[in-house]
C-alpha cells in the first residue's frame, strides 16, 4: 500500500496570492483557530489561563529519564532522543491551550486565516520570529520544514504531507497551504509543525544526522552540554525571541533544566530520594501512598501535589501483534484478556487503587456506552455490520475476574475459546492441528517493575492453559528498535489520548502504514471499519456528530480486543522540591509536559 508521504506533492514559492482563483471566499485573519467554534481567549489575551505571567525567571532543576538516548534530533525515526526536546527547543507556528479541547494560539505566526471550508489555511509570521542563533524564521524555513519532515522525518510527522496539494508564498511573511481532501483538523495540524532551519542542513543528510547535529530551533532554550547516554542539559535562552508573545508569557520560567539518565526507574526514585533530582512523576497510586513518606518528604523539603484532569483514559496495557498467529484471531485475544486476572494484579501491584481502563476513551464524553449501539453511533457502525468485531454493536465488556488468584470461571471460558479456535492441551502443552506449540515472546523494557510483575502473575495462569511464555527484557534503545522492527508478540503499550481526537487516530490505527516499520499502530490492526470511522470523525461538522463517530470508534477498537487493558491514571502525582511552584489555575488536561515544567517556577 503505498503510504502518504510518497504522494506528489508541489511546494512553490509564489510571491503573491494571485496564484488562488478569485472565488475562493475570504476569511478574516485571526489570532487563533478552534476546531469547532470560536477560541475562548479574545484577541488581547495576556497569557494562556493556566500560566502566571508574573512568575519570576531563574533556578536550576533535574529530571531524571529511564534508558539512554543516541541522538539529540527529536524529529527523525533514526534513533532514541530524549522525549522532552521537542517541547522545550523547538516551535510551531501556533500553540495549543490546554485549557481547550483543540483550539490553537499564534506562536511563531501572528495570525491565521482560513477558508470557510478549511480547504487551506493562511499563516502570517511575526516579524521578529527568530531562531536560537539569531537568524530569522522565514517562509523558505516553513516550506522546506514541512516538505523535509513529511518525506525524511519521523513517521508522525509525514502524514500531513500526502493531505497537501500546495505550499505558496502569499506575501513577504506569510504562506497558504491548500489540501487535496476535505478534513477541518487539516488547518489545526499544519499549526502544530516544528519549523526548523533551511540553512543548516544544507549538504547534510537530515535523516541521518550525527548526535553532534543538533537541530537548530526557535524557543525558548538551547542545548548547552550532553554526554552520550548520561545527560542533557538545557539552558534558557537570555535572548530568546518570543518573550513577550502572549502564548509565552508566565512560561518557560526555569534557567537551567537537566536530564540525568539512569538505567532503570528504582534507581532513579533513589536518586530522587537523595535529592539529586529535582521532581518525579509517579503512576501508582499505591506506590505514591506508602512509599512516599521518606525524611524530605517528612521535613517538607519535598512536596507532594495532585493534579486532576478531564481527558480520556487513552489506552496503557499489553498489545498484541495481530499480524501473525496467533492472535490474528480474535477468540485467541478474548482467551488472552479472560486469563489476565486485572482484579488480582491490580491488587497486588497498586493496591486495588486504580480503576481499570474499560475502553480508549474511557472517563470521557467520547467514551463508548454500555450496551447496544444505539442513535447516530448504530447508524454509522451498520455499513461494517458483517466486518466488525465480535460485540462492536450488540455490546462488548471487558471479562471481569472473581479477585481470586486462580480466577478459575474466567479460565475455564478462555479454555473453552481456544478450543474453538482449534487449540488443544497436548501432554500438557497447548498445540494446533499442526502440532505447533503455543508460544508467546513478552518484550518489555528494562526497569519496568511493575510490568514485569504483571507479566509474571501472568504467566502462571498462562501456563495453567499450556501456553508458553518467553519474557524478553531489554534496554530502551532495544525496546524502542524492536517495537520498530515489529519484533515481538505482545509488548507494552501507551497510548495518551485527547478531547480533540483526529488524523493522530490514523497514525495510532490506521490500516494504511500498519505493516509499515516504525508505525504506531503497534497491534496492526487494518479495519475498513476502523478507517471509515476515523474518516466520519474528521467530516464532522457538529460537535454531536463528531462525538457519535468517536465513540463509534472506540466500540470497534475495544471490542477488537487488541490491548489488555491495566489500571487507569486518572489523577497527576508528582512529588518535587518545595522551591519548585505552580499556577493555583489548573487546565482541563491537566499535567503533561506542556504542564510541568513549562508552567511552573523556582523560587528560593
Amino acid at each position: 500500500m503505498r503510504p502518504d508521504f510518497l504522494r506528489p506533492v508541489r511546494p512553490v514559492i509564489a510571491g503573491i496570492a494571485s496564484v488562488f482563483a478569485a472565488a475562493i471566499a475570504q476569511a478574516e485573519s485571526a489570532h487563533g483557530i478552534a476546531m469547532y467554534g470560536d477560541p475562548a481567549l479574545p484577541p488581547d489575551f495576556v497569557s494562556l489561563p493556566y500560566a502566571n505571567p508574573e512568575a519570576p525567571k531563574g533556578g536550576r532543576v533535574v529530571f531524571g529519564n529511564t534508558g539512554g538516548y543516541n541522538s539529540l534530533n527529536p524529529f527523525v525515526q533514526k534513533g532514541t532522543s530524549p522525549w522532552q526536546l521537542r517541547f522545550w527547543t523547538h516551535e510551531s507556528l501556533m500553540g495549543r491551550s490546554w485549557d481547550e479541547p483543540f483550539t490553537l494560539y499564534g506562536l511563531l505566526a501572528e495570525s491565521v486565516e482560513t477558508a470557510p471550508d478549511r480547504s487551506w489555511v493562511e499563516f502570517t509570521l511575526r516579524e521578529d520570529a527568530r531562531f536560537s542563533d539569531g537568524n530569522p524564521v522565514t517562509i523558505d524555513d516553513v516550506i522546506w520544514s514541512y516538505e523535509t519532515l513529511g518525506t525524511e522525518g519521523h513517521l508522525r510527522y509525514r502524514g500531513l504531507w500526502g493531505k497537501i496539494e500546495s505550499i505558496d508564498q502569499t506575501g513577504p511573511r506569510s504562506v497558504r497551504i491548500t489540501f487535496n481532501e476535505p478534513d477541518r483538523e487539516l488547518a489545526l495540524i499544519t499549526g502544530l509543525r516544528p519549523i526548523l532551519q533551511k540553512a543548516q542542513w544544507e549538504g547534510k543528510d537530515f535523516a541521518n544526522a550525527a548526535l553532534h547535529d543538533i537541530p537548530v530551533g526557535s524557543g525558548p532554550y538551547v542545548i548547552d552540554d550532553y554526554e552520550a547516554g548520561r545527560y542533557v542539559t538545557l539552558r534558557r535562552n537570555p535572548d530568546y525571541w518570543g518573550a513577550g508573545v502572549p502564548f509565552r508569557r508566565g512560561t518557560m520560567n526555569l534557567d537551567e533544566m537537566r536530564i540525568e539518565f539512569y538505567g532503570d526507574g528504582t534507581v532513579l526514585f533513589e536518586a530522587f530520594k537523595a535529592g539529586e533530582l529535582t521532581a518525579i512523576r509517579e503512576f501508582n497510586a499505591d506506590k505514591w501512598d506508602n512509599q512516599y513518606n521518606f525524611p524530605a518528604v517528612q521535613r517538607g523539603d519535598v512536596i507532594k501535589t495532585e493534579i486532576p484532569h478531564g481527558k480520556p483514559s487513552g489506552m496503557t496495557g499489553f498489545v498484541m501483534n495481530t499480524r501473525k498467529a496467533p492472535f490474528d484471531d480474535w477468540r485467541v485475544r478474548e482467551a488472552m484478556l479472560l486469563a489476565f486476572n486485572f482484579e488480582y494484579i491490580n491488587d497486588t501491584i497498586t493496591g486495588g487503587a486504580q480503576s481499570r481502563i474499560t475502553s480508549y476513551f474511557s472517563g470521557s464524553d467520547l467514551g463508548m456506552q454500555p450496551g447496544p449501539a444505539t442513535g447516530r453511533v448504530s447508524e454509522l457502525l451498520q455499513p461494517y455490520a458483517e466486518d466488525l468485531p465480535h460485540g462492536a454493536l450488540d455490546g462488548y465488556a471487558l471479562p471481569v475476574g472473581d479477585g481470586s488468584a486462580r480466577n478459575r470461571a474466567n479460565i475455564r471460558k478462555a479454555n473453552q475459546l481456544l478450543t474453538e479456535a482449534g487449540w488443544t492441551v497436548q501432554d500438557g502443552v497447548l498445540r494446533n492441528q499442526n502440532g505447533e506449540d503455543f508460544t508467546i515472546t513478552v518484550l518489555l523494557q528494562q526497569g519496568d517493575t511493575e510490568g514485569q510483575t504483571a507479566i509474571e502473575i501472568y504467566t502462571r495462569a498462562l501456563e495453567r492453559l499450556g501456553i508458553q511464555v518467553t519474557v524478553d527484557q531489554v534496554d530502551s534503545a532495544q525496546f524502542t528498535g524492536r517495537n520498530a522492527e515489529l519484533d515481538f508478540d505482545m509488548t507494552f503499550f501507551r497510548r495518551a489520548l485527547s478531547l480533540s481526537p483526529g488524523n493522530e487516530q490514523r497514525l495510532y490505527w490506521g490500516s494504511e502504514n500498519s505493516d509499515t516499520p516504525g508505525t504506531r499502530n503497534l497491534m496492526g490492526v487494518a479495519s475498513p471499519a476502523v478507517d471509515g470511522l476515523i474518516d466520519a470523525m474528521l467530516a464532522s461538522e457538529s460537535h454531536e456528530d463528531f462525538v457519535a463517530a468517536t465513540r463509534a470508534l472506540d466500540r470497534v477498537l475495544t471490542s477488537g480486543r487488541y490491548v489488555i487493558p491495566i489500571w487507569n491514571f486518572d489523577v497527576g502525582r508528582i512529588a518535587h522540591a518545595k522551591e519548585l511552584m505552580r499556577p493555583q489555575t489548573l487546565p482541563i488536561y491537566g499535567d503533561g509536559p506542556e504542564f510541568m515544567p513549562q508552567v511552573w517556577w523556582y523560587e528560593n
